[in-house]
């Protein structure tokens, strides 16, 4: 009990002052899709799984083309190499429907992620945890990896973006890490996991 209270007040206190330092930041990133993909919307909203199980809408800087999931699945059914990667990783390492420069840029500081901290406000995720599956994909979890896996909110940040090889780690792979966290959570922990994505952030190797 202790551990949660100190946890929701954290994340308060953390996204609140977060969106007041990045405030002009996300003013210009939103100015700058708008610029390079003006057809589309400036944030991207999806589906996750919560806490308890329950769907909620993420908040995202939109860095693919509009027509993004249309795209996917006319590639999941014609290439069996790309179907292959993605349902294997959950993602591709070259994927084109990404906005050329901002959207490459984004991804790769993890800058795409910052609208999260409004997720973070109104409750729905937390500053550190396993990120929110998508309702797809989570369909493929055995009920036991789910009850674990929405015992505590979904995060911004979490195990998995702090590790080296975390592009190249499997769907199951990923599964693993977040129940080792869910396992081994406390305070102290986020506050590494935290550091250590400010690290990885600042050298800008991705997230």
């Amino acid at each position: 009990m202790y551990y949660k209270v100190v946890k929701r007040l954290f994340d308060i206190l953390f996204s609140l002052v977060a969106i007041i330092i990045f405030s002009p930041t996300l003013i210009i990133i939103a100015i700058l899709i708008k610029i390079k993909s003006p057809e589309g919307e400036v944030l991207f909203k999806q589906k996750r799984i919560g806490l308890n199980g329950k769907i909620f809408e993420v908040y995202k800087f939109r860095t693919m083309i509009p027509n993004a999931e249309q795209k996917l699945q006319e590639l999941l059914k014609n290439n069996k190499e790309i179907r292959e990667e993605y349902l294997k990783y959950r993602k591709l390492k070259h994927d084109h429907r990404i906005i050329p420069t901002i959207g490459i840029f984004l991804r790769k500081t993890g800058l795409d992620e910052l609208p999260q901290f409004f997720n973070v406000l109104i409750g729905d995720m937390s500053i550190v945890g396993p990120r929110p599956y998508i309702v797809e994909e989570f369909n493929e979890v055995s009920q036991e990896d789910k009850i674990i896996l929405t015992k505590v909110k979904p995060g911004i940040t979490g195990f998995w973006q702090t590790l080296p090889h975390r592009h190249d780690t499997t769907f199951e792979e990923r599964v693993k890490i977040d129940k080792q966290y869910i396992q081994s959570k406390d305070f102290y922990v986020d506050c590494k996991i935290i550091l250590k994505t400010i690290s990885v952030m600042i050298g800008a190797k991705g997230l």
